[in-house]
């Protein structure tokens, strides 16, 4: 099935602009629509069927384009636009963040630098789509959880902890305090920023998400604080960054205990006086943000080992919300199963598929190593592979199929080749009908299926087998596996 074409709508009144613009974007697949002044530009964004994207001149000949943003983002919130001038200065910039403009950037600019920015304004759109689409499931998850959560009106969990822990998110929703989510990869950490933000007293803002192991260290600085043209080599327009587009909203800093320990410093004072400085420039800017930060990593460790500064720490650990991993709920997998099987049916098109006893036992009693996420990318995967709308055993990833015996045989045997004879030898023992059972032809073999069920993705491989990708790397080499 094709992916219909993204549209993309250009208000310039610069007929080159328009036209090298035009070209340009439909060489890479985009649909092209342009104008040249804003009041057919505004006729266009807000039609049935407009845009996915607006590229907006703020010098037009009959408005500017600044009012044109913000009639675009009043009536029809979710197009995104980005504002193209010649006018380059850091307050135009702002202005256009604060009036809800995805990004800023100045005449002239080069084409891979503008193609970039409008990709990473697609994927934010699509971040947005998926939390209004998570606020739709968390509304009717009660009623589409009967039997799993004891009746019509039973709780969203039926985990105490978590119920506890739902119960909390609202009591300090309203609040400006700062929030530190923990927990293991997969539990939900960026769930719970989310219901924080939807709960909140600003939830008529943005929610700015920034990962801070997502990005290399030296970069983090001016994605967080924004720069000024000339800042640095590759500055070749104003960012505003991640603190002035959470103007008025919440900002999540997802895993700060990977921020490095100078910029934590100069974080720390922007929580502290809440003003900044944009890498380059003089001027002194007012923070408004709620800040919600995570990590998975164990505090004691991160404080004990410098990764996260103490200072730091009792500054955004006003309140801490630690999610349990999955495997220390388990009751909540009957439920999340059945959320995840509506929404992957939907997604399809198809009738959801209704679950065989022996299939949901196998979900309960796997260890889930990777938690919730884990658990969403199986429920994905059982529905593409359901027959008769049925979800048995063998619809279910390999993993969830091996003994425990084996599982624990992955996560823990030696990574060399043992001697023959040697302590560390694995001998064949009998199962209960006589049978060879070789633990290592057993891995070798399991391995082999994850590999074939990934298409060879190491990193998928290892998150089915429940190891981690150099363990497998490893065994991979001791089996004798192509890499």
């Amino acid at each position: 099935m094709t992916t219909p074409a993204k549209r993309v709508l250009i208000i310039d009144d610069e007929r080159p602009i328009l036209m090298t613009l035009e070209a340009l974007l439909g060489r890479h697949g985009y649909e092209v629509e342009a104008a040249r002044t804003a009041a057919q530009g505004l006729e266009m964004a807000l039609r049935d069927g407009g845009p996915h994207l607006l590229l907006l001149d703020i010098g037009l000949p009959d408005a500017s384009g600044l009012e044109v943003l913000t009639k675009v983002k009043q009536s029809k919130p979710h197009i995104q636009i980005i504002v193209l001038t010649g006018q380059d200065s850091l307050s135009n910039a702002i202005d256009s963040i604060k009036l809800g403009a995805f990004h800023f950037i100045g005449k002239p600019y080069a084409a891979e630098e503008l193609l970039s920015l409008m990709k990473r304004a697609f994927e934010q759109q699509d971040l947005v789509r998926e939390t209004q689409s998570l606020r739709a499931e968390a509304k009717e998850l009660k009623a589409l959880l009967k039997q799993a959560a004891g009746g019509p009106t039973g709780p969203v969990f039926k985990n105490r902890r978590m119920v506890e822990i739902e119960e909390f998110i609202t009591q300090i929703a309203p609040s400006e305090a700062n929030v530190l989510v923990t927990g293991e990869s997969g539990v939900g950490k960026e769930v719970v920023a989310n219901l924080l933000h939807a709960r909140s007293r600003r939830h008529g803002g943005p929610l700015v998400k920034l990962n801070c192991a997502a990005l290399p260290q030296h970069l983090i600085e001016g994605e967080l604080f924004g720069y000024v043209k000339g800042a640095f080599t590759g500055a070749v327009n104003d960012f505003p960054g991640m603190i002035a587009a959470a103007e008025g909203g919440t900002l999540f800093l997802d895993e700060i205990a990977e921020m490095p320990a100078t910029l934590q410093t100069r974080f720390l004072r922007v929580l502290q006086e809440r003003e900044y400085r944009p890498l380059g420039s003089t001027k002194t800017l007012k923070a408004n943000f709620r800040l919600v930060a995570a990590t998975n990593q164990a505090i004691t460790r991160a404080l004990r080992e410098g990764a996260l500064r103490p200072d730091l720490y009792y500054r955004i650990n006003t309140f801490q919300i630690e999610i349990p991993a999955l495997r220390d709920r388990r009751e909540d997998i009957a439920p999340l199963v059945a959320l995840f099987v509506k929404r992957y049916a939907q997604q399809m098109g198809r009738p959801e598929p209704q679950l065989t006893s022996e299939a949901l036992s196998r979900l309960r009693d796997f260890h889930w190593p990777g938690n919730v996420r884990q658990l969403q990318n199986t429920i994905e995967y059982a529905v593409v592979l359901a027959r008769e709308n049925t979800i048995a055993e063998g619809s279910l990833p390999p993993e969830l199929l091996l003994p425990p015996e084996l599982r624990e045989a992955i996560s823990t045997a030696p990574v060399s080749r043992p001697v023959p004879g040697g302590p560390e030898e694995v001998h064949p023992t009998a199962d209960s009908e006589g049978a060879s059972l070789n633990l290592d032809d057993r891995e070798r073999h399991a391995i082999l299926q994850a590999l074939a069920q990934t298409h060879g993705n190491k990193l998928k491989a290892a998150k089915m087998l429940g190891i981690h990708r150099p363990t497998l790397y490893n065994k991979m080499k001791r089996y004798g596996i192509a890499a």
